[in-house]
């Protein structure tokens, strides 16, 4: 019964935490469903095979996502024909893709990329549950079967962008699925090294007993698969991008699920300070520190199982639309959509119910020890604001923050932000702590302008807020938060993303560059237009040296120099070094020429070797770390097996510094081009300037387009920037929604409790106007002054980033503050304290002066 009259009594000041633990579960419950239903499935291309064989699976390191190895063209051959001849099946179809795209009215259309070929052997349309809609196959050299959305009709002219370059193409026929067919001997000249072979069966087949007699063809030289199993053939790129979508909604939950007790802590907390003549009048009567404890617990309780069950079901029925917008921003593969199950949104349940009787212990400890004599207190006069405990964790904690930030400034690149959000943790927690000895001073400069426009209100104002320091210090603690980690995010992005540009920028001796303008690449017609050095990435296969131990274990991955170099911003495919023919090691490949690579290098460092050695199809250039770990050395030899599965040997002209490279290893790009026909070039610097060239031309080759190092060097990672963006959004979005949530449901119970003051003051003599006022300026203030200690807090930790990475790059890095950010937080964050401030103080005042003391809000 007690606890039912509270929670009658209380139930404004527990708003906050029910819609803080609703909006909880609603976002775990969407999560988990996500989670749940984001599995691997079975490509389209490919869900017309009852059985595929693949090649063999290569091991990367957490975070890389290589693809499978290729066949040699003679192995290809050979399981082409033996699976051929197995029983039950009527074709076997080795899937030989490349890039295409098609242009209408002179662009490339759509959006393909570059892990994702969309050209196709005509016999590969076989393992595709694609119907031919109009026209024949493909048999001509310059017929070509498409997608009959593409609004193609049999004997039209289409021209069709290959890495070779622009042809034109006469359509013999459309399907009801996407892709490019071509006749296999046009196909298989433009193809990349064959990973999977289709297995077509004939009537009444058995799926599993081909499967057997496949596994003793291949012989572990590859994993045969059926029904859910295939999909193991799902691109590389929808794994990685599955991946990052879990990082972001692990970290968007985590999040979530503590900022939720942050929320039911520091309401609870808050309720309790003002409660205390009302649990001290329950002792008085008799009532024990565990009753009150238990009475605490009850009413979390009753909040979190409510807020937990709308929660649960409002995450159910918003997370089909949750995985829609996942799949726009690029944090799940086409395709994807949430199965609605029963499990995860009961987990959430549990879970909220977790989180509010955490959110409540303190609390509930803190209520139990209220003495009997606190029902005679009436004053809010904080006397001791700052006791012995509190003096030691905000000198503890503002030292560590400095300890910190000094460290910072001679962080390696990798440990910047990990040191940057420790700092700011700790300085963010070291002010939290001090704010009873800053809010004096911060609230004299900032109620300084009310003295001149209102005098009264200004005053009135300030006495409040220095007499309640406690509670003022409370209710700016969630904007502190808040603009600390919204600013330190967003400006710690945008100022590496500008370091980054102006190291490559500085790093880059080129007049422009020609880079790709609707395409994934350029193609060979595109790099004949324009002068200059190309690079040309793809994958390669290595071997240590004989009788050399390679020093990392079989299996494990080398980390990766791509997005450190400073002449190119491709993300480059991962290769595999074998070593002692086990499993691999991913490797990354660029073919370059090699005299003008040297000449537009800027940070080339070569530690052994001469890179002038470096020339023609039998020579490359390493990575020290690559290097290390293979056992090659300057001199020696490096046995490959290229992209085509065929095999082959380099010397090793010279080893360079590691990042100095746009990849671990440099090849010929001749070398590349031969064994990868569908490779397409990630850039071309030229000598002339973007503008000023020849004819001026912003077109110069179909698909491409030349811009100036800068630009460059600023769009080079731009579809890596736009996740990290979206991620920080989001990440932001909750953080600044759940301390709004707090700051409101704060300020809502500040307002009510203080009931009798504001009516004290209209019968006093002051209007309805002058009180909401001082309401609306002391929201304004706790605004205010948590804006101000965030914005303390963020911009000493971006300035030890900015020097750090200046330090690091050797070059002037500009420091970004995200003021969009600043003033979208910051406006938002203040109508919402406005709304949850003056809105319940007109409402009591709409009782009118002669209210009395008595007055008490149900």
């Amino acid at each position: 019964m007690l606890t039912v009259a509270a929670l009658r009594a209380r139930w404004t000041g527990l708003l906050g935490p029910f819609v803080a633990l609703c909006l909880g579960v609603a976002l775990m419950s969407m999560t988990a469903l996500v989670l749940v239903s984001a599995q691997p499935r079975v490509p389209d291309r490919y869900a017309g095979a009852e059985v595929l064989v693949l090649a063999p699976e290569v091991q990367g390191i957490p975070g890389t996502f290589p693809e499978r190895r290729p066949w040699s063209p003679a192995r290809t051959a050979e399981l082409t024909e033996r699976l051929t001849a197995l029983d039950g099946v009527t074709a076997a179809v080795p899937d030989r893709s490349f890039y295409a795209q098609a242009v209408v009215g002179g662009r490339p259309i759509g959006e393909p990329a570059l892990a994702d070929p969309q050209g196709h052997g005509w016999s590969s349309a076989a393992l595709a549950p694609y119907r031919l809609v109009a026209g024949s196959p493909p048999v001509r050299p310059d017929e070509v079967v498409l997608d009959r959305a593409l609004g193609f009709a049999p004997g039209n002219r289409v021209t069709l962008l290959t890495a070779t370059g622009p042809a034109e193409h006469t359509v013999a026929g459309t399907v009801d699925g996407p892709g490019f067919y071509l006749a296999d001997p046009v196909a298989a000249p433009l193809a990349r090294g064959v990973r999977l072979i289709g297995l077509v069966l004939a009537d009444g087949a058995d799926p599993a007993t081909v499967r057997s007699a496949a596994e003793q063809v291949v012989a572990g030289n590859g994993t045969v698969h059926t029904g859910a199993d295939r999909a193991a053939a799902e691109p590389p790129r929808h794994t990685r991008t599955r991946w990052i979508g879990m990082q972001v909604l692990t970290g968007m939950t985590t999040l979530a699920g503590f900022v939720s007790i942050f929320v039911v802590a520091s309401t609870f907390a808050f309720g309790v300070a003002q409660r205390r003549r009302e649990f001290g009048l329950l002792r008085t009567v008799g009532a024990t520190p565990g009753q009150l404890r238990r009475l605490m617990y009850a009413e979390a309780l009753a909040v979190g199982a409510v807020g937990a069950a709308v929660g649960a079901v409002l995450g159910s029925v918003c997370a089909p639309a949750f995985g829609a917008l996942l799949v726009d921003a690029g944090f799940q593969p086409t395709g994807f959509q949430v199965r609605v199950e029963l499990w995860p949104p009961a987990a959430a349940y549990l879970v909220g119910l977790v989180v509010a009787l955490l959110g409540v212990w303190s609390a509930s400890r803190r209520a139990g020890r209220v003495r009997p004599l606190e029902a005679l207190r009436e004053a809010v006069l904080d006397r001791r604001p700052m006791t012995r405990l509190r003096w030691a964790g905000a000198i503890g904690s503002t030292a560590l923050g400095v300890l910190l930030t000094v460290l910072l400034v001679g962080a390696e690149p990798d440990d910047i932000v990990n040191y940057a959000l420790y700092a700011a943790m700790a300085l963010t927690a070291g002010l939290a702590l001090f704010a009873p000895v800053l809010v004096p001073p911060l609230t004299y400069a900032l109620t300084w302008p009310l003295d001149r426009l209102s005098g009264a209100t200004g005053m009135l104002v300030r006495r409040n807020a220095l007499t309640a320091v406690r509670r003022t210090a409370s209710t700016s603690a969630p904007m502190l938060l808040t603009v600390g980690f919204a600013v330190l995010i967003a400006g710690f992005v945008a100022t590496t993303a500008g370091a980054y540009a102006s190291r490559d920028s500085a790093a880059i001796r080129a007049g422009s560059v020609l880079v790709p303008d609707g395409t994934p690449g350029l193609s060979d017609a595109a790099v004949a237009a324009v002068p200059g050095t190309a690079l040309l990435p793809s994958t390669v296969y290595a071997d240590p040296p004989p009788g050399t131990a390679p020093t990392s274990p079989p299996g494990t991955a080398p980390t990766s120099s791509v997005g450190t170099a400073p002449t190119v911003g491709v993300t480059l495919p991962a290769g595999v070094a074998r070593q002692g023919g086990g499993a691999g090691v991913p490797v990354a490949v660029a073919g370059v020429e090699p005299a003008g690579f040297a000449q537009v290098n800027g940070r080339l460092r070569v530690l052994s070797g001469d890179f002038a050695a470096f020339r023609g199809p039998d020579s490359a250039v390493v990575t020290a770390g690559l290097a290390e770990r293979l056992g090659w050395s300057a001199g020696g030899l490096a046995v490959l097996d290229l992209p085509d599965g065929t095999a082959g040997q380099v010397r090793v002209a010279a080893v360079v510094d590691d990042g100095s490279i746009p990849a671990e290893l440099l090849l010929a790009r001749e070398v590349v081009r031969a064994h990868d026909p569908s490779a397409l070039t990630e850039a071309v610097f030229t000598p002339m300037a973007a503008t000023g060239q020849d004819g001026g031309a912003d077109h110069p080759a179909l698909g491409a387009r030349l811009v100036g190092v800068a630009e460059y060097a600023a769009e080079r990672d731009a579809a890596e920037d736009r996740l990290v963006r979206l991620a920080t959004l989001i990440l932001i979005a909750v953080s600044a929604g759940y301390t709004a949530i707090a700051l409101a449901n704060t300020l809502l119970m500040a307002t009510v409790h203080r009931a009798r003051e504001l009516l004290v003051l209209l019968r006093s003599g002051a209007t309805v106007r002058q009180v909401l006022g001082t309401v609306a300026a002391e929201s304004a203030l706790v605004v205010a002054i948590g804006t101000a200690l965030g914005l303390l807090v963020s911009t000493v930790a971006l300035l030890a980033i900015q020097s750090a990475l200046g330090e690091q790059f050797g070059v002037p890095v500009e420091l970004v503050v995200p003021a969009p950010t600043i003033g979208l937080v910051v406006s938002g964050c203040l109508l919402l304290a406005l709304a949850a401030s003056v809105l319940p103080a007109r409402l009591i005042l709409r009782a009118g002066p002669g209210a009395g003391a008595g007055y008490r809000v149900e």
